[in-house]
């Protein structure tokens, strides 16, 4: 069986144009940070690493005899979406050369740090990058946020940032200004910029 996210995990990518709240709970990732503009190469380098470490993890899985023992016999499964969290460095206006960020890829429940681990080796002796040795294992909690789907370009977001300071605002929910949260569910290279899809969300606190 083929574990699918689009499928067991709807209710964690199911955001609708119009804002709503949301629990999400622990989830392990495969993360690297950064800094700058997300429009620099540096970013896109980074991108490109991270992703090839996630292939790289679910083909090991695939090859390995831990495949199958899992719950429900799951044997391969997707890729998740790039996501990011932005931080903004100095007050509340964007600049991106200021932005801090973390990019990571969800990884499912049964991949292990020590799949991760031998992954990461794998890749680094492949195709040597020093990017490689930022890539880190861990576990992240949102908690309860606000969120939103997002379609159109990354310019246009502040529209939707707008309904959800709105939809905050209508409900008396404080929420953290500084930092949100964006989840890729399409490839901006094959996608034009009008059907862009986007999650965001904002950590209520």
């Amino acid at each position: 069986m083929k574990y699918e996210w689009k499928k067991q995990d709807k209710s964690l990518y199911g955001a609708k144009t119009a804002p709503n709240l949301i629990n999400i709970p622990p989830q392990n990732y495969i993360m690297i940070d950064g800094k700058g503009n997300p429009n620099d190469s540096d970013f896109s380098n980074r991108v490109s690493a991270l992703y090839s470490l996630a292939y790289a993890i679910k083909m090991r899985y695939k090859k390995s005899e831990d495949k199958g023992k899992s719950e429900n016999d799951i044997d391969d499964f997707s890729v998740y979406p790039l996501e990011g969290v932005w931080s903004l460095t100095e007050g509340t206006q964007l600049v991106k050369e200021n932005l801090e960020y973390t990019i990571m890829i969800r990884q499912p429940d049964f991949i292990s740090k020590e799949m991760f681990v031998a992954a990461l080796e794998q890749v680094k002796a492949k195709k040597p990058s020093p990017l490689f040795d930022e890539i880190y294992f861990d576990a992240m909690q949102n908690g309860m946020c606000i969120e939103v789907l997002h379609i159109g370009s990354f310019d246009t977001e502040p529209y939707s940032f707008e309904k959800m300071k709105q939809y905050a605002e209508a409900n008396n929910l404080q929420y953290d200004k500084k930092q949100h949260r964006e989840i890729y569910l399409n490839n901006t290279n094959r996608v034009e910029q009008s059907k862009l899809k986007t999650i965001l969300r904002y950590s209520i606190i």
